[in-house]
């Protein structure tokens, strides 16, 4: 029988964040005086309760999931107290306050917005796919496709029972892996990234279908998931290799589109002038 709850809302998701968290947290980090041999790497949990301004008992209680009302306040206050930044703020946020549970929707493949598609196809010299919340590439213009999938065939984002998925093209396809020069920083975010998404969609049945395939098939992925780190990752540097033009340094952009769900333009451009700039052009 299927699970009563998706496996990317854990029975006390909130509880592993706000362990992991804690463990991440030195005491010399938060001001705190230590004497003698501690068996915890991070905080206790007093010691995160009193940094927080709340009970030992009602922290324990919250870290434990028993207690589904903490005030904006306390969120607040744990989140200074764990010196979070915004992505794991607005996550310690959407795993306190859960969306109240309703019927859960067929699962269903995401259709690719057109206006987006339009766009794609007009950005002939910039690398572009279109994706969805889950990471399905739901569609790329040629550039895109010669650059990070050129292994695959054309047309392979068109039909939703075998498009790619950038999770799984990054975990488990040999050709992918061997495309990024610094393959562990880049599939550490991708787990990041994922983990932020995750909690805003705790209900989406084929999210969780897709986090619990990549635990199963890739130690990595499950190493990297069971961190909990989160982050969002809509801009930055990838450092490539391409089998056909070599190295490149690209700056990407994910750019969220309003009203479509979680679907984002995933874009590609090289500093003018750069060896990288040579070789776009040549791919091109």
């Amino acid at each position: 029988m299927p699970p009563s709850r998706p496996q990317v809302r854990a029975a006390n998701e909130l509880g592993d964040f706000l362990r992991s968290r804690r463990d991440a947290v030195t005491p010399e980090a938060a001001g705190i005086r230590t004497w003698g041999t501690r068996r915890v790497p991070g905080l206790r949990r007093e010691e995160l309760a009193q940094l927080a301004g709340i009970s030992v008992n009602y922290y324990t209680r919250l870290e434990q999931g028993q207690s589904a009302n903490a005030s904006d306040a306390i969120i607040e206050a744990l989140a200074r107290a764990l010196d979070l930044d915004d992505a794991e703020r607005v996550h310690l946020f959407e795993l306190a306050r859960p969306t109240p549970a309703t019927r859960r929707r067929a699962a269903r493949a995401e259709t690719a917005n057109p206006g987006a598609v339009a766009l794609l196809a007009s950005m002939e010299a910039v690398p572009a796919l279109l994706l969805g919340r889950r990471n399905d590439i739901l569609a790329w213009n040629p550039l895109g496709r010669a650059l990070l999938a050129g292994h695959l065939p054309a047309a392979a984002p068109a039909d939703p029972a075998s498009r790619p998925n950038l999770m799984r093209l990054l975990f488990l396809d040999p050709h992918t892996r061997e495309l990024h020069r610094d393959w562990s920083e880049e599939a550490g975010l991708a787990v990041a990234s994922l983990r932020y998404v995750a909690a805003q969609y705790p209900d989406d049945r084929l999210l969780a279908e897709l986090v619990g395939e990549l635990s199963m098939n890739s130690p990595e992925f499950a190493r990297l998931w069971a961190r909990h780190d989160v982050r969002l990752c809509s801009s930055g540097t990838k450092r490539l290799h391409h089998p056909q033009v070599g190295d490149l340094d690209l700056h990407y952009e994910a750019l969220h589109l309003p009203d479509s769900d979680g679907q984002r333009l995933l874009t590609h451009t090289a500093a003018p002038g750069t060896a990288s700039a040579d070789a776009l052009a040549l791919l091109r």
